[in-house]
């Protein structure tokens, strides 16, 4: 058995590189419509991108309670520390293999699914993980946000089209052209406040099993996230967005659905709106489903053959095999190491 307080670095450090993962698999999140508009270069918007996840990330803990307790019990990882390793080397692993391929999945479910398979594995139970919670806080809404995020940016874009039905196409663009910087600031900022939050959640677990190393010690009712795991996670994410997924910025802001200024505006704020109200209830939502759908809900409101609605399955096809397939990846890692460090 390795060392806890040793074990407690290893956790924190791949903690640190899930975040930085996390942050440049989902720039395209935030960037892919201002930079596919060109209302903002490429250096403009992820430099905009990274500074307001950051602030986003700092303004909330709900989501990170959801993680640090809500899924499983942290007396589990606390007798079981080797979970939360497995978790994160199956997420990390998923979000490379589909930057690479320039698909756009969820990093949040990503890490969900591992922290269940895991923990199913380590325990041999498949009534480990909360059942209920998973049912409302993680399927339910990966089921509906991507529905609500599509039919309220098409009843946005509707009603702008309405609205603006008599401007000419050049009024249209310069206004929403600055509008659209506020929106994009608005998702980045969301999109800190809930995905920043999943990766706190996982570092506050790996504190109480450290902390309660062995023991089957329920989490106090008072706890609170501390504010040095707040900002290591803020920072992290902040830098994986500076560097910028731009293999995942092409296919959202260039293969879904040809996109102005007015679109983007209205996917950002649709999605924004849904993420930044899941963020405030814990719920550890998609913001990659979120913006994908509401781009698509934009570009539908112009007809059936203004999406690629190919491109689009193959998306949809990613978010479902997410969570399997990562609970998959956790159980196999977890595997692997109960046999190199003979693990019960």
């Amino acid at each position: 058995m390795v060392d806890p307080l040793v074990l407690f670095i290893i956790v924190m450090a791949l903690s640190v590189g899930f975040d930085f993962v996390n942050g440049f698999h989902d720039t395209a999140n935030a960037i892919a419509t201002v930079v596919a508009t060109r209302v903002l270069t490429p250096g403009q918007a992820i430099l905009m991108s990274a500074s307001l996840n950051f602030v986003g990330a700092m303004t909330g803990t709900a989501v990170a309670k959801t993680i640090t307790s809500g899924l499983i019990a942290p007396e589990v990882a606390g007798t079981h520390p080797y979970i939360i390793i497995a978790a994160l080397l199956s997420a990390i692993t998923w979000n490379i293999i589909t930057w690479f391929y320039g698909i756009p999945s969820s990093s949040s479910h990503a890490l969900i699914g591992g922290l269940l398979g895991a923990a199913i594995t380590a325990t041999s139970s498949f009534h480990t993980p909360k059942w209920d919670n998973v049912l409302l806080k993680v399927i339910l809404p990966l089921i509906v946000s991507p529905v609500v995020g599509f039919v309220v940016a098409w009843l946005v874009m509707i009603v702008l089209l309405r609205l603006f039905a008599r401007r000419t196409p050049s009024q249209v663009q310069g206004l929403f052209g600055k509008m659209q910087i506020l929106s994009s600031g608005f998702m980045a900022f969301s999109h800190g406040s809930n995905d920043a939050q999943k990766t706190m959640g996982i570092m506050a677990l790996a504190l109480l099993t450290y902390q309660h190393h062995g023991m089957n010690v329920p989490i106090p009712p008072d706890f609170a996230i501390p504010p040095w795991i707040k900002l290591v996670a803020a920072i992290a994410m902040g830098l994986g967005t500076a560097v910028g997924g731009w293999r995942i910025i092409k296919t959202m802001g260039h293969k879904l659905a040809k996109l102005q200024p007015i679109h983007g505006f209205a996917a950002e704020t649709a999605a924004a709106t849904i993420i930044e109200t899941g963020s405030r209830l814990g719920w550890p939502l998609s913001t990659t489903h979120v913006i994908s759908s509401s781009i698509l809900g934009t570009g539908a409101s112009r007809g059936f053959n203004a999406v690629r609605w190919n491109i689009a399955g193959s998306i949809v096809t990613a978010w479902i095999l997410t969570i399997p397939l990562c609970m998959t990846l956790a159980s196999l890692f977890y595997m692997v190491m109960r046999v190199i460090f003979h693990l019960p």
